[in-house]
């Protein structure tokens, strides 16, 4: 029989712990209040989706989740508030794509997008759709790209900021279509539909989810989505490979992270009180009447996926040559 020091036998006991210490962690969980912080202005998707998820989760769980919105820097802020956050469950981040997208574009970070962040669950895919201010010239998307050309760098387009995927998007229709256009940021998808309305912007590509409730607004003109199939929730309107921009395709989404370090039993507990919600009918009917699809996987799943997106992203902010210093 092989005898162990006391040092040794205190070594080993403490490994032995350390799921059951997991497990006791997501047992007690939530602690206190949630706060779910969206890094962009109210009103955009992200903002919508996180609310609709912080509704059910204080339902469930008897805790107030509380959405906390930190705009700036297309995302940055508020993701560095969780990346810096105690990896204890109670502060996560609900975000979209432009995650991926802002570990290239810009020269710095303040975190790692891959290392400081515990990928939790997606949450939703949506559309993004070439919209136009009424008063633009131009009535389908073969109008719009000879407008284009004809007055290079002209035509301004709005953003939800520099990096975001709404930028990303019109970035791929400037190289796909092999047109040149001005790039307006605004802090948020919100203000940005503000002055498109207003005509201080001529065109955008926002997620359908914030389309869908402009259809009827005079103000407008919706030309295409901009994912190879057509949207659910714009059924007659074409896509814009079928209007001849060949090659294209873009999708925004959406999911859930918490700081680096973040407890298996946690992780895997957020994870499935996410898909549960997104399965519930009314939630699927909520986000199906702004276009917006469900998604479901593991947290390990979503992990993978976040890394081959980021990479992917990487390619198109290089090919389009966005950069921020």
């Amino acid at each position: 029989m092989i005898e162990y020091t006391p040092i040794v036998r205190a070594a080993l006991c403490a490994a032995l712990l350390v799921p059951f210490a997991g497990a006791a962690h997501a047992q007690e969980y939530p602690g206190r209040p949630l706060r779910m912080v969206v890094p962009f202005a109210p009103g955009g998707a992200a903002d919508i989706l996180a609310r609709v998820i912080a509704h059910r989760l204080t339902e469930s769980w008897g805790q107030q989740a509380i959405v906390d919105n930190r705009t700036g820097a297309g995302g940055i802020v508020g993701s560095e508030v969780v990346a810096k956050a105690a990896p204890d469950g109670h502060t996560l981040l609900v975000t979209s794509s432009s995650h991926a997208i802002n570990a290239s574009l810009y020269a710095k970070l303040p975190y790692d997008t891959l290392k400081d962040f515990t990928s939790i669950a997606p949450v939703a895919a949506i559309s993004n759709v070439l919209i136009v201010n009424a008063n633009v010239p131009a009535k389908t998307v073969s109008e719009l790209v000879q407008l284009a050309k004809s007055k290079p760098g002209q035509l301004k387009f709005g953003s939800a900021g520099a990096g975001s995927t709404l930028h990303l998007a019109a970035e791929l229709f400037k190289l796909t279509a092999g047109v040149d256009m001005l790039h307006v940021p605004y802090k948020g998808n919100a203000p940005a539909i503000t002055d498109l309305l207003g005509g201080s912007i001529d065109l955008m590509f926002p997620p359908v989810i914030n389309v869908v409730p402009l259809q009827q607004d005079k103000r407008i003109r919706v030309l295409a989505v901009c994912t190879p199939k057509r949207s659910p929730a714009l059924p007659d309107v074409p896509t814009l490979a079928e209007l001849g921009i060949k090659g294209y395709a873009f999708e925004s989404w959406w999911g859930m992270f918490g700081p680096a370090r973040l407890p298996k039993g946690l992780t895997v507990k957020l994870n499935a009180e996410v898909r549960r919600i997104l399965s519930l009918p009314e939630v699927r009917e909520v986000l199906g009447k702004q276009g917006a699809e469900p998604l479901a996987m593991s947290a390990d799943e979503f992990t993978a996926f976040v890394k081959a997106e980021t990479e992917k992203m990487g390619r198109l902010v290089k090919a389009s040559g966005a950069r921020i210093d």
